[in-house]
């Protein structure tokens, strides 16, 4: 067997011998692809030999543009072995912003597919899927066996970026021995095996499904990978594969829900676990996912990048069982003290462990700003329960006040979607004379409601407090995305601050 060097890339080497299927390609659906442990080390090595061949040296950075395909694990893993730092790009930025990330992380090549070449500089050196040549990853690998880089305790494993939602994009500094701790805590945790089979629909530039998937493969079992995320595709995976794990973001399982027809048409009994995590998951949508996967452990949770990203376990110390709406218990080893709260057990997060980031790149002002003696301030609110459980509660910035009233938009979420009639809400703060801001929602219903923007109102008003109730509702078909899958709040708030100039209330 293959050692292990304790680099990041060889986090699945236990297995590289195994001829067990570890990936299932779905990037053509109708032409799936299965590759086994063998195969996919051997290809993860034929890609580092090709970066050192190419000229490429440890630290040197190494863009990734696409959508998910088993070539971006190739290059994910391959860039580490290789003592490279992958740096995930996501697929969904405009080119300024691409060009952006490529110069302030000086990634000396970029993956990409044909489609996504225009987004780089014309000069940047990119290697493009599917194409042979001097600029095809056809013709870019080199075969052969590589002996991975054991990295030291600071070595940088990869570089993804923030998405930039409060200005530019920052790169967050992972760490091979702090990633490589935090995915061994997941195994143990959530209790991954060999035989579980899971599936990744979000983007692999994304927390969610990176963790997804160096977990799966960390415990020897299969993942399906689709190219991204369609509800008729993700349903009839569960069928067609028998999953026992499902991750994704709560937007994900909302839209999900929605086809009703299909998910009564597909055997859904084998799912043992669903993972929610990125956003806020609403009781309603606990409720509903619970009555579809009756067999399942649902499960929310808490990460953030720059923390490693999770720093919560489903598992209790002491073997108390997990209350549905927490979102973790502190995995060994992370240290937690909340700050500016009402009391000892809530508060603006801080966390100590060892996966937290090294730093911002290129970012010494901000990181000074947000790590302090290695000390992560996270900017989410969350608060503790007496069995020491924890439970998000809004982001510190999200929060805006009403009339000397503060409000988290989602307490009143929770609320509204509590209504028969409610499948998703969203609220944000509109521009407010008065108040200097009120709550605007944004609504959609369950098909065929004939809920009303007033019945609605009068359900928040005998239910929440009457300064949380939101002044406009506005009726949707669906809620806007951003390029991770969820809810792009920053364009809500932007429409709603239109609403509220046009009534004149701002």
């Amino acid at each position: 067997m293959r050692k292990d060097s304790g680099n990041l890339g060889d986090v699945f080497v236990a297995h590289s011998d195994s001829d067990r299927i570890a990936v299932v390609d779905l990037r053509l659906p109708s032409k799936p692809k299965e590759i086994s442990y063998r195969s996919l080390n051997t290809a993860v090595d034929a890609l580092a030999r090709g970066l050192i061949k190419e000229g490429l040296n440890p630290g040197d950075r190494v863009g990734i543009l696409s959508l998910n395909r088993v070539e971006y694990l190739e290059i994910l893993f391959g860039a580490m072995r290789a003592g490279c730092v992958p740096v995930m790009i996501n697929t969904k930025l405009p080119a300024d912003q691409v060009r952006y990330i490529n110069k302030d992380s000086e990634v000396r090549i970029v993956f990409c597919e044909d489609d996504l070449r225009e987004l780089c500089e014309e000069e940047t050196r990119c290697i493009v899927f599917d194409k042979a040549g001097k600029d095809g990853y056809l013709n870019f690998t080199d075969p052969g066996h590589f002996a991975s880089l054991a990295p030291g305790p600071e070595d940088i494993a990869e570089q993804p970026y923030t998405s930039g939602s409060t200005g530019r994009p920052k790169g967050v500094l992972l760490h091979h021995v702090g990633q490589r701790w935090m995915i061994d805590q997941l195994i143990k945790s959530r209790e991954i095996s060999s035989t579980d089979c899971g599936i990744v629909a979000a983007p692999l530039y994304h927390k969610n499904a990176l963790l997804a998937i160096k977990s799966a493969l960390g415990a020897g079992g299969k993942v399906v990978l689709l190219a991204k995320f369609t509800v008729d595709d993700y349903i009839r995976c569960i069928g067609e594969y028998g999953l026992t794990m499902l991750t994704g973001v709560p937007t994900m399982y909302a839209l999900l829900l929605q086809n009703e027809k299909l998910l009564k048409e597909t055997e859904l009994s084998t799912v043992r676990a669903l993972s929610l995590g990125s956003a806020p998951a609403s009781e309603t949508l606990l409720d509903n996912l619970q009555a579809v996967f009756p067999n399942s452990r649902i499960n929310l949770n808490y990460g953030i990048t720059e923390g490693g990203p999770v720093l919560l376990s489903w598992k209790h110390a002491e073997g108390i069982e997990k209350p549905r709406a927490s979102v973790g218990y502190p995995l060994p080893d992370c240290e937690i003290k909340f700050v500016d709260g009402p009391s000892e057990n809530e508060g603006i997060l801080h966390t100590k462990n060892p996966g937290v980031m090294l730093g911002y790149h290129n970012l010494p002002e901000e990181t000074k700003r947000v790590l302090q003696d290695g000390w992560l301030n996270t900017g989410d609110i969350l608060r503790r329960d007496p069995n020491g459980w924890f439970y998000f509660v809004g982001r510190a910035d999200d929060m805006f006040v009403t009339g000397g009233e503060n409000i988290y938009p989602g307490d009143v979420e929770t609320v509204l979607e509590r209504h028969e009639d409610v499948m998703q809400a969203v609220v944000v703060p509109a521009p407010n004379a008065l108040k200097a801001h009120v709550p605007h929602a944004f609504i959609v219903l369950r098909l065929g409601s004939k809920l009303t923007e007033q019945g609605l109102k009068q359900y928040a008003l005998d239910n929440a407090p009457a300064y949380a109730h939101p002044r406009r509702i506005f009726f949707v078909s669906e809620l806007p995305l951003a390029g991770t899958n969820k809810i792009d709040r920053k364009l809500l708030k932007k429409q709603a601050a239109e609403a509220a100039k046009a009534d004149g209330t701002s």
